[in-house]
């Protein structure tokens, strides 16, 4: 029989026991305030539950440090989970307390609520050590979508655009940046990969910014400036069949008719002048 586990006048007192559960009531001065139990997932993969009702966030934080490394030491957990409904802000704040880290969304089905996946691992630094209350903050701060394009012009001053697979719109060279990558560095690498050409980063012309937009979420768009190149670039191209079904000098014209709503718009201010640092795209038409 687990022994109860104390901190002060918390106290979670065993109350069932099996192979997949491993449950406790959490007492509060002697009083019955909530519960907590271990489930076993896998076999060394537990998850764990709590409910302390309307009592204040310190109690399930109080009970969450009393928890946690008790699945580790008496256990045999190597992995820890919690598994919790996005709408209770307040139990995903107490799980990050006590230790685990944000590592995503699972999607509920049905009536089942989208949940916040929080998780420990045996060997991550403790929670109130420096490495571990960095890991821990910054896997819960939130992300922001980085996109770097290139404005590229031929002798004419025409636009290079790639018609894409995947969409009717055209629109500038470029891709998503990332993790860890410097923006400039995914402008280069991504012309590389989908155009098959090496080009030169010549300066920063505008951070774009892109609200939400047909369910993809907003977006910083870091905009260089590539250049100038002879027409006949487009012919010594390799394209990526899988996303560029061709790449086209295009003049406002064309941009007009055949560019995203976001490209055309960037693309008309661009001649009207130096652009500011920073910039707010307005709202695309769906």
């Amino acid at each position: 029989m687990t022994s109860p586990l104390t901190d002060g006048d918390l106290t979670l007192e065993p109350t069932s026991g099996s192979q997949e559960f491993t449950g406790f009531a959490v007492l509060l001065a002697g009083e019955r305030v909530g519960t907590l139990a271990f489930r076993r997932e896998e076999r060394d993969v537990l998850s764990v539950r709590w409910n302390v009702g309307e009592h204040e966030l310190g109690i399930a934080v109080r009970a969450l440090r009393l928890a946690v490394p008790h699945a580790f030491d008496e256990l045999g957990a190597q992995r820890l989970e919690a598994r919790i409904p996005v709408d209770r802000t307040d139990d995903v704040r107490a799980a990050s307390i006590a230790g685990l880290r944000r590592e995503g969304i699972l999607r509920g089905a049905g009536p089942s609520p989208d949940r916040v996946l929080l998780a420990r691992i045996v060997g991550d630094p403790p929670p109130v050590s420096r490495d571990g209350f960095i890991a821990i903050l910054n896997a819960g701060l939130p992300t922001k979508r980085v996109i770097a394009q290139g404005l590229l012009r031929d002798e004419d001053g025409r636009h290079l655009l790639c018609e894409l697979t995947y969409k009717t719109e055209w629109d500038l060279p470029g891709g998503v940046v990332e993790v860890g990558e410097a923006p400039a560095v995914g402008l280069v690498r991504e012309l590389q990969e989908e155009l098959g050409v090496t080009v030169t980063v010549q300066g920063l012309v505008t951070v774009n910014w892109l609200p939400a937009w047909r369910g993809w979420d907003d977006a910083c768009v870091f905009v260089f400036d590539l250049g100038v190149s002879s027409a006949d670039l487009v012919e010594r191209m390799t394209l990526q069949p899988t996303e560029i079904a061709a790449v086209h000098w295009c003049d406002p014209a064309t941009v007009h008719e055949r560019a995203t709503a976001a490209t055309t718009e960037l693309l008309d201010a661009v001649a009207g002048g130096p652009l500011p640092p920073y910039r707010e795209a307005p709202l695309s038409p769906e």
